[in-house]
């Protein structure tokens, strides 16, 4: 990777957002807690959500992520309370498919993850961008699973 490459990647708006991560106190009763991990970086990100009449009510991220991993964690956290299940998971597959240039930016309020855009090259990267979004959606699908058991 060329120093101008390293350059365009870590963008001053990825570090902005990876110093400012909304959300990183885990919560006290979670009604669902997802933990992924990055095997190739050993990236990890930590879920708790609660989910109250189908949308996510209150969120809590432990992240432990490279700068991009945590910029994804700051967008995911900043845009997730009030969002269903079948928004979530939208924003999650339309993450997958900017990243492999199959697809666009996120929808709002997601978009915040075209600053992740450089990373489409960078295949290696794209597991730890994607552990909040993921760990998310599973955590929402787990927690509104138990309310109907």
């Amino acid at each position: 990777m060329a120093d101008s490459d390293l350059i365009k990647l870590y963008s001053g708006q990825i570090l902005a957002l990876a110093t400012d991560i909304p959300h990183r106190e885990r919560l006290a009763a979670p009604g669902a807690t997802v933990k992924k991990r990055a095997p190739l970086c050993g990236s990890t990100v930590t879920v708790d959500v609660s989910v109250e009449d189908g949308v996510i009510a209150a969120f809590g991220q432990d992240v432990k992520a490279c700068a991009l991993g945590q910029a994804a964690a700051a967008v995911t956290g900043g845009a997730v309370i009030g969002r269903t299940l079948p928004e979530i998971e939208t924003a999650r597959d339309q993450l997958r498919a900017m990243l492999k240039g199959d697809g666009t930016v996120p929808d709002a309020p997601f978009d915040g993850f075209r600053v992740l855009e450089p990373a489409q090259d960078y295949r290696n990267r794209h597991a730890s961008i994607l552990l909040s979004i993921e760990a998310t959606a599973e955590a929402m699908q787990q927690a509104m699973q138990a309310d109907c058991a």
